[in-house]
């Protein structure tokens, strides 16, 4: 059976994969399969100073090892600059789009705090003070309300203003922020539903508002929970998180399933990737996972 269904999974080369990422490829892998949908890699290589060297390519060789196939060719954000300048420059035209000159200082200065730290006062919005150059471009978000069904955390809302307020779409370093890369490149790939950590969840009125600035489509959304470790901070490279071991992916893989509220059998721990894959795509339930924002390890 195949269905109109595209997903995919979207690491970061700042690492070799770990446990974390592990477990959101598995339920984004098993959403697309089970459905008979298809599941894109792309690699979100859009901010240099963070990425290792060699990232990109070891993550993919160990997706593979894992018994992970991805439909057609890899996305690289790297080479999508100009998708991006397309972007910005309708919301140019369309007066959505502004520069802002402040740095982190002067926001935390005079902002309030949202659900991710400062709140931008808007003090650039109608135009940059004499003698200030632009550092940022931000995006209006004026009374913008977004609310949204997550398929697994349930109904979301969110005022723009007094969350976020308006936001970064080209970062003062001259690279394009991610919340604009990820609605461009989901809407380039069709991708009809985005599955991710939850650490993501509060970019997801960014995201929507984005797309419908740039009347793109807006995908369904399942935020899984993220993996925390023994200290309960989330797996990630900041953390120093291990990576997965590619000569042995079988125990990962049922870890990740078992904290994912799948149930796997026994002799599933012992048996090769082609009969886990077929058991966890015939068995998949989002239903049967937990309807939280992050697990431990250990659990």
């Amino acid at each position: 059976m195949t269905t109109s269904y595209r997903g995919r999974f979207a690491p970061s080369p700042t690492g070799p994969l770990h446990f974390g990422s592990l477990m959101a490829a598995v339920g984004s892998y098993l959403q697309a399969r089970s459905q008979g949908g298809q599941w894109f890699v792309r690699i979100e290589d859009l901010d240099p100073p963070r990425e290792v060297p060699g990232a990109a390519d070891d993550i993919l060789r160990t997706l593979e090892a894992f018994g992970f196939e991805w439909d057609g060719e890899v996305m690289y954000q790297s080479r999508r600059h100009a998708a991006y300048e397309a972007a910005l420059e309708k919301l140019r035209r369309d007066g959505t789009l502004y520069a802002c000159a402040c740095t982190r200082r002067e926001i935390a200065d005079s902002s309030v705090n949202g659900i991710e730290g400062p709140v931008y006062p808007g003090t650039c919005r109608g135009g940059l003070q004499p003698g200030r150059n632009a550092r940022a471009w931000r995006v209006r978000v004026d009374g913008a309300v977004v609310e949204f069904d997550d398929l697994l955390q349930g109904r979301q809302r969110s005022a723009l203003a007094t969350d976020i307020g308006d936001f970064v779409v080209k970062r003062a370093d001259g690279f394009f922020a991610y919340q604009l890369a990820v609605v461009v490149d989901d809407a380039e790939a069709g991708i009809t539903e985005v599955v991710r950590g939850a650490d993501l969840l509060h970019s997801t009125p960014r995201q929507i508002h984005l797309q419908r600035l740039l009347g793109l489509p807006t995908p369904r959304y399942l935020h899984l929970p993220v993996v925390l470790n023994e200290q309960g901070e989330k797996l990630s490279k900041q953390t120093y998180a291990a990576p997965v071991d590619r000569a042995n992916p079988l125990p990962a893989l049922c870890w990740a399933l078992e904290l994912l509220g799948q149930l796997p059998p026994s002799p599933l721990h012992d048996g090769g990737l082609e009969d886990f894959w077929r058991w966890a795509m015939q068995n998949w339930s989002v239903a049967a996972v937990q309807r939280k924002s992050d697990v431990a390890l250990g659990e």
